[in-house]
């Protein structure tokens, strides 16, 4: 299987310093990161770890959930994931990533919602960004429209 890789240039300390992230696998962006905008509400442009995780977190989840609800009988005709990660403090010290929440509203022929509901529990368990993320609570709300 592929690996996929990623390159970090950073400068300064913590509270003053600033880097530059680069997604070296695919060319598909390089973004800025610093520590003061990551652990503000306002990121004014900037990305950080937790937004980068969001991203793998609920295109893995996608992917994964399209699997099983075709492994089911049903045809995924669409799904919008939203992936949410929480920077918290962590009460051995420093941060932690306290939890994630995913939402799913998932458009789906030939499955009720019981069953969607089922897969899509079962693709909160078997997505491979899950399961890199054992430790950190995940919770789920998902629903057909």
């Amino acid at each position: 299987m592929p690996k996929r890789s990623a390159h970090t240039s950073w400068t300064g300390g913590l509270p003053d310093g600033s880097g530059h992230v680069t997604l070296t696998s695919s060319g598909a962006g390089a973004y800025d990161v610093s520590f003061p905008k990551r652990a503000a509400d306002d990121a004014s442009g900037t990305t950080s770890p937790e937004e980068l995780i969001a991203a793998a977190h609920s295109s893995c989840y996608a992917m994964q959930l399209s699997a099983l609800i075709a492994a089911g009988g049903g045809t995924p005709v669409g799904l919008e994931v939203d992936a949410t990660v929480a920077l918290s403090p962590d009460p051995a010290g420093g941060f932690r990533i306290s939890n994630i929440e995913i939402v799913v509203r998932g458009t789906v022929e030939g499955m009720d919602e019981e069953g969607f509901k089922k897969v899509a529990n079962d693709a909160k368990a078997q997505c491979p960004v899950s399961k890199a993320l054992t430790g950190t609570t995940i919770t789920l709300d998902a629903a057909l429209r």
